[in-house]
């Protein structure tokens, strides 16, 4: 497979509530635009910087752009939680409690994904998993805004992300 990803993989669709409402492949979600959930994890470490990660090339998705920390798709039966514990040990090969730090409503910026919003703070060194990530670091939170604003360098809904961790950077 050249993609990240299994275009077969079976996502919930949900309603504008957020409600699931059948499952269907994640091509014809993505193809169809249609609403379905998703997580994004922030890991801070303890000088308050932020990582983020760039996305593999062979996403199907905005590949090669910076997004948060660890996210995906929550999986049918899946709450938001169990899907943020598990894209964080996935993604970075971390355990960390989370911190509930809201749902961004499904629109057009987000991939039409409602995205449930944590935050984690760990002094161990993010392990990037290479199939997923190329390359990811540290920011301050104001370098994380502006990168967020770069839209040719960032994934539309990092700006969505960033606004409802860190406040809105204008």
């Amino acid at each position: 497979m050249t993609s990240a990803q299994d275009p077969r993989e079976p996502l919930s669709v949900v309603d504008e509530q957020d409600r699931p409402q059948g499952v269907r492949p994640r091509w014809l979600i993505h193809r169809d635009g249609l609403p379905h959930r998703a997580v994004h994890v922030l890991v801070f470490d303890g000088q308050g910087r932020l990582y983020l990660q760039r996305r593999s090339p062979a996403k199907d998705t905005f590949p090669g752009r910076w997004t948060s920390s660890a996210s995906g798709h929550v999986d049918p039966g899946e709450d938001y939680g169990q899907a943020a514990r598990r894209e964080l040990m996935e993604e970075l090969g971390l355990e960390a409690p989370l911190i509930w730090l809201g749902k961004i409503a499904a629109q057009p910026a987000t991939g039409m994904e409602f995205s449930a919003v944590y935050r984690a703070q760990t002094a161990q060194a993010p392990q990037p998993n290479p199939r997923e990530i190329i390359e990811g670091r540290f920011f301050t939170p104001a370098q994380a805004q502006a990168l967020a604003q770069d839209s040719q360098k960032a994934v539309p809904g990092l700006k969505l992300v960033l606004a409802l961790a860190l406040g809105s950077a204008g």
